[in-house]
């Protein structure tokens, strides 16, 4: 990567910084769905989410 790929990419992501922590989150949760989660980790995010859809 050049330098100044790697710049514009260190000046985006301290402008953007609540989108980064969005996106960074995000994908996180959708890994950890797919590749650790048992049944019953499935079963309390559907109650989580369900809640959440609620407000």
């Amino acid at each position: 990567m050049s330098e100044a790929k790697k710049a514009a990419n260190k000046k985006w992501d301290m402008a953007n910084r609540e989108r980064k922590r969005y996106i960074t989150a995000k994908s996180q949760a959708k890994s950890f769905v797919r590749n650790y989660a048992t049944q019953d980790d499935l079963e309390n995010l559907k109650k989580i989410i369900e809640e959440k859809q609620k407000n």
